[in-house]
Formats: C-alpha cells, structure tokens, sequence
C-alpha cells in the first residue's frame, strides 16, 4: 500500500481508491472499491446488483454510505464514500480473492492515522517527506510544517471553546488572513494566480518564508489571546481572531516600512519549484542568497 502525498489518494494494489477525511475518520470513496475489489467496468452497475443480492445491506444503506465532498483533479466532487467499517461490510457483499488484503490493507491506512494521533512528530516528519518530494526548499518546509502545528493548536483551541462548524472555521480563518495581509484570502489566491474556486489549492502551500510567518503569528497571537481572554462561542472568537490577526498585521506593515516591499507576494508553489529544478544546472549558493532571501 502507497500513500499518495496529497493525502487524499491511497493506492491499493497499483489502483487509485480517493478518501477523504470526515468526523475523525477516513472515508473511501465507494465506486473505487468496488473497481479495485472486482475489476468491472462499470461499478455503479455492480453497486446497483449487489445492493439487490444483499436485501440487509440495501436497507441500511443510508447508515453505511454517505454523501462527501472528495478532492479530485477538477476540484471537489460529492460522492458515496464509506468508512472502514463500512468497508468492511461491503467486501462482504463482494465475492472477490482480493478481499483479504484488501481488508489488511485497511487495517494499515487506519493504524497510519493512529499513529499520527498518537505521535505527532510522525505527522510532521510525513509532512515533511511530502514537501520535500515537491521540490521545496527546506528552509520553507520547516516554516511550513510550524505553521502547520500551530494552526492544529489554534483548532483544537477553537473546538474547546465551542466553535465546531466548518463554515465557522472559515470565517474565522478569513478574519485572521484578512487582517493578516490586508486582503482576504481569496483575494490573496488570486494575487497568486489560484483559482479560488478550486478549494484543494492551499493557499499557505503557495506562501513565501515571510507569508508563511506572519500567518503563523497571526494565528498563534489568536490563541494565546483567545485563552487569556477565555473567548467562548464563534462571536467572541471572531473578536479574537481580528484581534490576532491585527497584530501580525501590525507587524507586518512595519516591515515593509522599512524594506520597501509588500510582504504579499504574486510567487506560489508552480514558480518556487520552478527555480529549485533550475539550481541544479546553475550556481546554488547564488540561488540561495537572491531568491530564499526575498521568500
């Protein structure tokens, strides 16, 4: 089994199976189960079969399959997805050689995130692995994966004190950005060239070292405020997080007092990986001291 970098794709036997993580939990993407499991060329026809041949699976199908938002290359679509244990119940249903490893293989997927939950470090050292793949310099990488730790601190914050929708975290999230930059983060996708439509393209994947850091302040001074304050419920935390953000805003517009220079950058991720191919074939020390230096 091969985890793919992105997360959102896991790889069984050289076949692609999509997942998303929902309410603590993987949950796989139905149709390519059924396709890795028993090789038809039209899994919603197998599906459609086999819920007929299985009158208890047919009933409780709506407790063993839900509709969820799945990252794939045109964006995000909504599909039947499956947890394990759903999983499980459905290779019951699959008469197939395959079902044996394919259960052991998601046994594996699932004792991957435990041990993530359980160690963190691991986390970070997976998260590190999967930029480095991406050709990013290590300096941003360790910048990358911090911000990464304090962004989880400031969600599990944010759960304790009574902020749990998703759509709240966004808004939340937007006030930090926004007071941040000083342009909201949709805004800041389409400086650098994003599609603020496609909501798999992470903003901070894209940042600069210096956008990087300042989005880490902001949310970390959101945390600490938030607890000194003991802000409870999303109104009060949207106080906070303005608050939060205001103060990395601050800081951030001292900088460019003194530089000269807007910290907000046009650069993303396509044109940071770009110039490390390049300092393979030219001077690498050059490279650092021009271009990691303005990141």
């Amino acid at each position: 089994m091969d985890t793919d970098t992105d997360k959102a794709l896991v790889v069984f036997q050289g076949k692609e199976i999509r997942r998303t993580w929902h309410n603590e939990e993987w949950w796989f993407v139905l149709e390519d189960i059924v396709f890795v499991l028993t090789d038809s060329k039209d899994s919603k026809q197998y599906i459609q079969r086999m819920k007929q041949r299985d009158e208890p699976l047919a009933e409780g199908w709506v407790q063993i399959v839900h509709t969820l938002p799945v990252d794939t290359v045109g964006g995000k679509q909504i599909m039947n997805c499956v947890n394990t244990e759903g999983a499980f119940r459905l290779i019951q249903s699959i008469p197939s050689k395959k079902a044996e490893p394919f259960k052991r293989w998601l046994a594996k997927v699932g004792y991957e995130r435990i041990q993530e939950i359980e160690n963190p470090e691991l986390a970070q050292a997976r998260a590190k692995e999967y930029y480095k793949l991406k050709g990013y310099p290590k300096d941003w990488i360790e910048k990358r994966v911090r911000g990464i730790a304090i962004r989880q601190e400031l969600t599990d914050e944010w759960v304790q004190r009574g902020v749990k929708e998703e759509r709240e975290y966004a808004i939340l999230t937007n006030e930090i950005s926004t007071a941040t930059f000083g342009v909201p983060i949709k805004k800041h996708k389409q400086i650098k060239g994003l599609d603020p439509k496609f909501k798999n393209q992470n903003l901070r994947d894209h940042m600069t070292d210096l956008e990087l850091i300042f989005s880490m302040l902001g949310e970390a001074s959101t945390t600490e405020i938030a607890r000194n304050r003991d802000a409870r419920g999303f109104v009060e935390n949207r106080q906070v997080a303005r608050k939060g953000g205001e103060i990395a805003g601050g800081a951030r517009r001292k900088l460019e007092y003194e530089t000269g220079r807007k910290v907000v950058s046009s650069d993303n991720y396509l044109e940071i990986a770009g110039k490390v191919k390049k300092i393979g074939n030219t001077s690498k020390s050059k490279y650092k001291k021009n271009r990691l230096t303005n990141l």
